[in-house]
């Protein structure tokens, strides 16, 4: 690492990627675990000195959680009703087209991967049962074969991780009940009803959690 006079440390790029890299994930753990809770300021110097780096990775690593949607102006995301609303609506858009689209292309090797994801979450624990909830979802986006589709649901992933975890925490009523159902939609491949049952799905997961917050 060198200095610069009157500026910040320069770092080589390895060492600058690596920084970014450890202040994303502990800035993106510290949110998603409720450390940082919704509505906090974000102070670039504080978080640097407490990580001990300079503010061009924490300025980066903000900058990226922004674009996820977990950071609003600096502010950790407290997201209104509507908020929550539009990013299912997207969801439900993008994730029912995904599970049409795996029903027609879809491999029985494929869906036996779907079939585990059932089975733990059905006698795991809630880190397990989460585990398995996202690789489900995400085993059936991939099956899309859209690109586009993947690529803007990867960058909700932390937010969408958020409703999830609430979701698998409070043990949604069906919750595994549906994948199934949804499993043997794709293995038919009955592609409306496999569209249909995923959107049903999210609409259920966006109405429980709605349900929560006014408990």
């Amino acid at each position: 690492m060198c200095v610069g006079k009157g500026r910040e440390p320069i770092m080589r790029k390895s060492e600058s990627q690596s920084a970014f890299i450890q202040c994303y994930e502990q800035i993106r753990d510290k949110i998603l675990n409720g450390d940082l809770a919704g509505g906090t300021k974000l102070v670039e110097e504080r978080l640097a000195e407490e990580m001990g780096v300079s503010r061009t990775p924490v300025r980066e690593s903000i900058r990226k959680l922004e674009q996820e949607g977990l950071i609003k102006r600096k502010r950790v995301v407290q997201p209104t009703v509507e908020d929550l609303r539009h990013i299912f609506e997207v969801r439900i858009l993008l994730e029912g087209y995904a599970c049409r689209c795996a029903a027609s292309y879809m491999d029985e090797e494929t869906a036996e991967r779907l079939q585990e994801c059932i089975d733990v979450a059905r006698t795991g624990d809630v880190k397990q049962t989460m585990d398995v909830n996202k690789r489900f979802h995400d085993i059936i986006v991939q099956a899309s074969r859209n690109p586009e589709i993947i690529d803007i649901i990867d960058r909700m992933q932390s937010i969408i991780y958020l409703f999830r975890r609430a979701v698998v925490y409070h043990k949604r009523p069906f919750l595994i009940d549906e994948h199934q159902l949804i499993l043997d939609a794709i293995r038919k491949h009955d592609a409306p009803e496999a569209e249909r049952l995923m959107q049903e799905h999210l609409q259920a997961d966006l109405d429980f959690y709605l349900h929560l917050g006014k408990g």
